[in-house]
Formats: structure tokens, C-alpha cells, sequence
């Protein structure tokens, strides 16, 4: 059994969860899933999903609530499988930057050795669907190099760098939107949005290994 919990504090949940639900189908991996709003809500967890939303909103809840220190130690110390999408990308990070005002006090968990651009791609009005072709440095998801996957990018950050145990898994005309450190999965893009499980296969797996 996997226990996955989903951070649930602000921003998109339910769309994780029903593709939580179909990965488990697809892969045969039994999964529990968590609504975690307090730090005692991530005990036991395997695996770990922060959704898309508003990026300072959600860091300032973390924080507030004692989520956030606890799934540093999660992340950082213990290795916990995880998946940011969008916000939750900018979430990993260790250093963020905003497209306008530059240089940002952004609360995150600083456990990806990646750097980001908040509302890289601009304002909602200007989201976009695109085929992002991605690599799967682990070797557990093969099918996720079979064909491009369909990406919704909504107010999306950009992945500008990545050092140390990260690494840039995919790009979208040259810019950065998806990378992966150990068993972290940062995405600029929103895959709970679309019908291809691929990537909460991964995560299942991950948290398996």
C-alpha cells in the first residue's frame, strides 16, 4: 500500500486524487490517499503531491500550519517520493524569481536543487496546452519517453537551472518545464489536467522503490 498525501491547504486537490484513483488501476499499486492540512496528516506517507494554486498563498499556509517544516525533513532527510505541479513546482525550489518584480521572498520548501520564474508564461489569460517531450532518468515510467504528453499551462513557471543531484527532464521550445531530483518531480505544467496518468505512475512507483 502507498500512502500519498496531497496537499490540500490551497489550489487544485480533487484532480490529483482521481488520477491517483486511475494510476493505482493501471499499475496495480493499492494507494491511500490523505488530505493533509496539518504536519500529524503526513505521518506514514510514501509519496507526496503539491497541486498547482497560488504558489505564495500556499507557502505562507505551509508555514503557518507546520506543514512546511515537517515536509522539508520528508523530502530532504528521508527521501519521500513527491510531485509539484505548477505552484508546487515553485514550492520545490530553491530559488525563485518572479517575471516582473524579479527577486522574490517566496516561501518554499528549498528541497530541489532547481531555480524558477514564477508566471513565466505570463497571466491566466495567456495559458496554453502543449506537447512536452520528457525524459525518465529513473528507468521505472518507460512509457513516459514512448510519446510526448499533453501539458496544460496555466500562469506556469519556467525551470531556468538545475545543479547539484537535479536535472532539466523537459522542455518546451528551450525553457525548462519539467525536472527531477531522486525521487522529486518538478512541473511547469498541470498533467492532473488531462487524461495521461504517466507521470502519477511514476510517483506510484517512486514511493514503491
Amino acid at each position: 500500500m502507498v500512502r500519498v498525501g496531497v496537499i490540500a491547504l490551497q489550489g487544485g486537490v480533487a484532480e490529483h486524487l482521481h488520477m491517483l484513483r486511475r494510476a493505482s488501476e493501471e499499475t496495480g499499486i493499492p494507494v491511500e490517499t490523505v488530505l493533509v492540512k496539518r504536519p500529524w496528516h503526513l505521518d506514514g506517507v510514501s509519496a507526496v503531491i503539491i497541486p498547482g494554486g497560488e504558489s505564495t498563498t500556499i507557502g505562507k499556509l505551509m508555514k503557518r500550519t507546520g506543514v512546511a517544516e515537517r515536509l522539508h525533513k520528508l523530502l530532504v532527510e528521508e527521501g519521500v517520493a513527491a510531485m509539484g505541479t505548477c505552484a508546487g513546482a515553485i514550492l520545490l525550489a530553491k530559488r525563485v524569481r518572479d517575471r516582473v518584480r524579479g527577486e522574490t521572498r517566496q516561501e518554499t520548501l528549498a528541497a530541489m536543487d532547481i531555480a524558477v520564474t514564477r508566471n513565466y508564461y505570463g497571466r491566466q489569460r495567456e495559458s496554453f496546452e502543449a506537447l512536452v517531450k520528457l525524459e525518465d532518468p529513473t528507468g521505472l515510467a518507460p512509457e513516459l519517453e514512448e510519446r510526448p504528453l499533453h501539458g496544460v499551462f496555466i500562469r506556469a513557471p519556467s525551470i531556468d537551472e538545475a545543479w547539484g543531484g537535479a536535472r532539466i527532464t523537459g522542455k518546451l521550445q528551450g525553457v525548462g518545464v519539467a525536472a527531477m531530483q531522486g525521487s522529486m518531480i518538478a512541473l511547469a505544467f498541470h498533467p492532473e489536467l488531462t487524461s495521461d496518468t504517466r507521470l502519477h505512475r511514476l510517483l506510484l512507483r517512486l514511493a514503491k522503490k
